[in-house]
């Protein structure tokens, strides 16, 4: 029996929104399709070999920062007009193509920060708080339906793009072993959650 193909429902998509660098609603189209795609053929040979769904194998964590690295670099092959930070761990993940010496850069400012998570609403840790665009990306993994083979897909469910400033978060405290991160407040992830992209 043939795992489920996925398919991002265009309908689905907010038009209204103005959206900033020259990005489409086509450019998010493309690359959650990407991801859908690249999840279906690697899924599809990982079963027929008879191991376990790439979803299932990797811990969430994991998932998320693969499924960060691969919709930014799905968008930066189909946007207009931005391109991958260069600059190992630079802020942030997209930056405007040219902007910056050989488009990378520590911490800037022009560019988009792309983060994916699990939690309804787009709740998200961060590294620090700063003004920035942020796009994140909310999606569901069904690691519980019996026979695996009878599994959802991965999906992305929920996608926001706004533009945060400092005061839109809070700082969390340090734990013994982490380092300090910064997570939008309740009126911060409003603000966020009203510039919808994309909702299941």
């Amino acid at each position: 029996m043939p795992l489920s193909a996925n398919t991002v429902d265009k309908s689905k998509f907010n038009d209204s929104l103005s959206l900033p660098f020259e990005l489409r609603l086509m450019d998010f189209d493309s690359a959650m399709q990407d991801v859908y795609d690249f999840f279906y053929d690697v899924n599809s040979h990982l079963v027929g070999k008879g191991l376990e769904r790439l979803d299932d194998m990797l811990r969430p964590a994991i998932l998320s920062g693969v499924l960060s690295d691969m919709v930014t670099a799905s968008l930066a092959r189909h946007s207009r007009a931005l391109t991958e930070n260069r600059f190992f761990n630079g802020h942030p993940d997209l930056v405007v193509r040219g902007f910056y010496a050989n488009n990378s850069v520590r911490a800037g400012e022009r560019g988009v920060e792309i983060k994916t998570t699990r939690k309804k609403g787009g709740a998200v840790d961060t590294h620090g708080a700063r003004d920035q665009w942020m796009c994140v990306f909310v999606y569901t993994v069904d690691n519980e339906t019996e026979p695996a083979m009878d599994r959802r897909p991965l999906t992305f469910t929920e996608l926001y793009l706004g533009h945060v400033t400092v005061e839109d978060f809070r700082r969390n405290p340090r734990g013994e072993l982490g380092a300090r991160t910064a997570t939008l407040h309740r009126e911060g992830i409003a603000k966020l959650r009203q510039s919808w992209l994309y909702k299941l």
